[in-house]
């Protein structure tokens, strides 16, 4: 069963999640793992991927945004599921996505912004209904 893991960060900016995300992502690929970063829209999809190019000036992480050629083991998409099976998804969407269950593991990045929170208590609620596991981190 997917283990869902929410991670509850100080402030209310955008910016701030994506941050976020990239740092997890990068920590995934070096432990391995594939990874899937479901955004909002084809604008927030666009800023993860000139974020993972420049968040960390030492490191370079392989990504791409979904198209045709999806070899890379970090993906970034946001109109439907992974073309292929990925260990963890990291989700930046207001809904939990319908696919969530074919990933071992989903990271739900939530901040102090009124509309993500309140996506984000709501999505708690779906998970947990269902029976998963849910861990909270707060940072």
């Amino acid at each position: 069963m997917t283990n869902i893991s929410f991670y509850i960060l100080k402030g209310d900016t955008e910016h701030d999640r994506q941050v976020f995300a990239c740092r997890l992502a990068s920590k995934a690929y070096h432990q391995g793992k594939q990874v899937y970063i479901h955004t909002q829209n084809e604008q927030q999809s666009r800023q993860l991927d000139e974020m993972l190019w420049s968040f960390r000036a030492e490191s370079f992480i392989p990504h791409q945004l979904v198209d045709n050629d999806n070899d890379s083991p970090i993906l970034i998409g946001h109109e439907a599921r992974p073309p292929r099976l990925m260990s963890l998804l990291i989700n930046l969407n207001n809904e939990q996505p319908l696919f969530f269950s074919q990933f071992e593991r989903v990271a739900e990045c939530i901040n102090d912004d009124h509309d993500i929170k309140t996506a984000g208590r709501q999505r708690y609620q779906f998970y947990q209904h269902r029976g998963y596991e849910l861990t909270t981190h707060k940072l």
